[in-house]
């Protein structure tokens, strides 16, 4: 079989604490477009950033992820959960077939925001940026069970990737048998 057919589950897998990222079309295949089915855990954000030159798609396979693609009003620093553009336009929740192009130069986030995880088909140009970026991230990842902010900030720089606010992963605590839901978190 050649490795311009891939079967369901097949591919070259990267996974991190944060996400599993198969490959389905790279540059090494001839594409100008890297392919990716990437699974997004609950409690992951990307967070807002922006690219001056690459394009992105997105569309979601299984589950719901929360999608921002505007420019807002105002581009607070902390979070990007509340935008709103200057016409209206909002944070929407995106089911299984919404999708988002992203054009160069557009400010634009995902996160799973609901308790299972998500698929999606994820769609970068040019190729090999986002293969280079998945490759490095992973490696950052495996250093530790810390992630270095610096680290991340200085390979974001070199992919093209201007982040506007965090990228966060808290996953979902998990409810102990006969502990009270509505008690207040203590830390």
């Amino acid at each position: 079989m050649t490795d311009l057919i891939i079967p369901a589950g097949g591919g070259r897998k990267l996974v991190t604490p944060a996400q599993e990222v198969t490959f389905k079309a790279t540059q090494a295949q001839g594409s100008s477009i890297s392919i990716f089915e990437v699974v997004v855990p609950p409690g992951f954000d990307v967070g807002a950033h922006v690219h001056s030159h690459s394009q992105e798609f997105f569309y979601v396979l299984e589950g719901e992820l929360d999608l921002l693609c505007f420019e807002p009003t105002e581009r607070t620093t902390d979070t990007w959960h509340h935008w709103k553009s200057a016409e209206g336009d909002r944070v929407i929740r995106a089911a299984e077939g919404g999708c988002m192009f992203v054009p160069p130069g557009t400010p634009h986030a995902f996160r799973n925001a609901t308790d299972k995880p998500v698929k999606m088909l994820f769609q970068s140009y040019p190729s090999p940026d986002h293969e280079d970026y998945f490759e490095e991230i992973a490696e950052i990842w495996s250093r530790g069970t810390t992630v270095d902010p610096e680290a991340v900030e200085e390979m974001r720089k070199r992919y093209d990737v201007s982040q506007i606010t965090p990228l966060r992963y808290e996953p979902p605590v998990p409810a102990i048998p006969g502990q009270d839901m509505n008690a207040k978190r203590s830390g």
